[in-house]
């Protein structure tokens, strides 16, 4: 990988406190800053296509984020999204051909101490070198497939999805 495409939509990694009731609101992308942080040794360009909550999003952002990727002549490409609704938006984007995709988040806002992601986006970032051509979510230290995995919003976490006609006994 000689250079990274980073497709920013928002969702938690870039929400910043907005008023003195703790509400949020989704500041601009901070994947950029956290890179070059980094110090990292390839180049990247930021493309914000959105700046929302990922329970906001509908199929016309969907639409927005598939066509934003499959403008750029680069084969790499990472996604910060929220993580809600990652898993459907990594669906949206499985006729992309020629691309590596990885989709990440945050569980906590980047500008928080303890967050997870610059962890999250490191992992992204090596999954987005190594992986064959496809779409690929990294979160919580793993590399998932968008149709095995869910986001258990009582845990907090992703977790493997058992396939279909598998019984909970195997």
């Amino acid at each position: 990988m000689q250079h990274l495409v980073i497709v920013t939509t928002g969702g938690t990694i870039d929400k910043i406190y907005f008023d003195d009731k703790s509400t949020y609101q989704i500041g601009e992308p901070q994947i950029g800053e956290i890179l070059s942080a980094l110090g990292v040794a390839f180049s990247f360009e930021v493309v914000p296509v959105l700046r929302k909550d990922s329970l906001h999003m509908d199929a016309h952002d969907r639409a927005a984020i598939h066509a934003a990727i499959a403008a750029r002549e680069h084969r790499h490409v990472l996604v910060t999204h929220g993580t809600d609704t990652m898993v459907e938006t990594a669906r949206a984007l499985a006729d992309i051909r020629g691309k590596v995709i990885v989709l990440t988040g945050a569980l906590n806002p980047a500008l928080f101490k303890g967050s997870d992601a610059v962890f999250n986006v490191g992992c992204a970032v090596g999954a987005v070198q190594s992986l064959p051509d496809g779409v690929y979510i990294a979160m919580n230290g793993r590399v998932w497939d968008p149709g095995a995995v869910r986001k258990n919003r009582d845990a907090n976490r992703f977790e493997a999805v058992e396939p279909p006609g598998l019984s909970a006994g195997r």
